[in-house]
This record gives C-alpha cells, sequence and structure tokens, in this order.
C-alpha cells in the first residue's frame, strides 16, 4: 500500500502546540475551535487535527485517545511520541526500522520509493520537515507505557459491535469431601458489555438463572 501523506504545510508551530496541547485540560473533542483557543489561529494549524488523527492521539470524531491522555504525562509524551510517529508513518517504518535516524537525503528516498512515486514534491517536502521535526521532539529509545483505555465507556455509549455477552470458562471439577463425597462443582463466568443502561443487565442475569443456574 502506498505511503499515506502525513505532514503540516508549516512546522514552526508544531513544538509551540504540542506543548501547549500538554498542559491544557483534555477535551470532549478537539476541532477547530479548541485549536484556536490554544492560540493557533491560523489556516495552517488546522493540520494539526488530521496530524493528531494519524498519531493515534484523536478517533476519527476528535475524541481523545488513551495514547492523547498518555501524552499529557510530563515523564512518558517524548516515548508516547515516539509511538505515535510509529503509527503515523508506520509504511515508512516498514521497510525502515530506524526510520526516524535517516538523513533527510536517506528519508526522501524512501518516502518516494513507498509512496510509489505519487507523491508531489510540494507535499513530499512537508512530509520530510514534518516527519523530522516530530523525530526531533520524540523519544525513540525507550519503548512508549502501555496505553490502558476507560474501564468503563463515555454516558450513554453501547457496547461495540460484534461484543456480545460471553461466557468463557465453563468447566467442571470432582472436588473429594470427606464428609460428603465427590461434588461435581462448576466454574461459570460471564463477561459483561460495557453498557450503563442497568436493565441490560438485569435481562443477562434473569436469563442466566433460566437458563444456566437450574
Amino acid at each position: 500500500m502506498a505511503l499515506q501523506p502525513v505532514y503540516l504545510v508549516a512546522i514552526k508551530n508544531l513544538a509551540p502546540f504540542l506543548e501547549a496541547l500538554r498542559h491544557a485540560q483534555a477535551p470532549e473533542k478537539i476541532g477547530v475551535r479548541f485549536i484556536e483557543q490554544l492560540g493557533f489561529k491560523s489556516t495552517n494549524d488546522r493540520l494539526f487535527i488530521p496530524l493528531l488523527k494519524a498519531l493515534h492521539f484523536l478517533d476519527e470524531g476528535g475524541k481523545p485517545t488513551a495514547r492523547y491522555h498518555a501524552f499529557l504525562d510530563d515523564t512518558q509524551w517524548k516515548k508516547v511520541l515516539a509511538a505515535g510517529i510509529r503509527d503515523a508513518y508506520q509504511d515508512l517504518f516498514r521497510v525502515s526500522k530506524n526510520a526516524q535516524s535517516l538523513t533527510k537525503e536517506q528519508l526522501t528516498g524512501k518516502i518516494k520509493s513507498v509512496g510509489e512515486g505519487k507523491i508531489s514534491p510540494a507535499v513530499l517536502g512537508n512530509m520530510i520537515r514534518t516527519f523530522m521535526e516530530l523525530v526531533k521532539l520524540a523519544d525513540f529509545k525507550t519503548e512508549a507505557p502501555q496505553e490502558v483505555a476507560p474501564e468503563t465507556p463515555p454516558e450513554g455509549t453501547a457496547a461495540e459491535p460484534g461484543e456480545p455477552l460471553a461466557i468463557t470458562g465453563i468447566g467442571a471439577k470432582i472436588e473429594q469431601s470427606s464428609q460428603v463425597g465427590p461434588t461435581l462443582v462448576y466454574r461459570i463466568e460471564i463477561v459483561l458489555p460495557a453498557v450503563r443502561d442497568q436493565a441490560i443487565y438485569d435481562a443477562i442475569f434473569r436469563s442466566a438463572k433460566e437458563h444456566l443456574l437450574k
């Protein structure tokens, strides 16, 4: 697959923007208005939004991800940024494991090759400048901390499609009792969907009682 263009038109505000982002309160959603509230009002600065999505700091709807929240840690943000860069430029890292260490000339050749010669000179230049500026800010020497998503989804959200109620670990074992003889013991684990509608949980347990606990 050809390399997906990820770039800024102007990189001078990249470091200040990421600094402002780390010190701002995480919003429910990041859009143009939030970018402007941080003081970045140029039309070029609007490209920060697709860049954050490419770094997996935002989902497609603009909501901050677990990686975004990890980025707010003053002791870990450079490592988190490095992990984001690897995702944003995953095709480049696929052909060059240590792409962050490439010279400008080497990087130009790799991007032209991975881009299958379809990237215009202007976009190519922007991609190279953006990538090299991101790399300067990141720490590739150590692994990023594990990203942990919130245990419960936001209010009103339902379980993801394809994640129905699951029953796991169904099994039986015989335990020997000195008083009453062998006893058959069943262990049943029920994995519940992450929803906030109590009626759904009530229905699940009623069904379990009817079909499993007789």
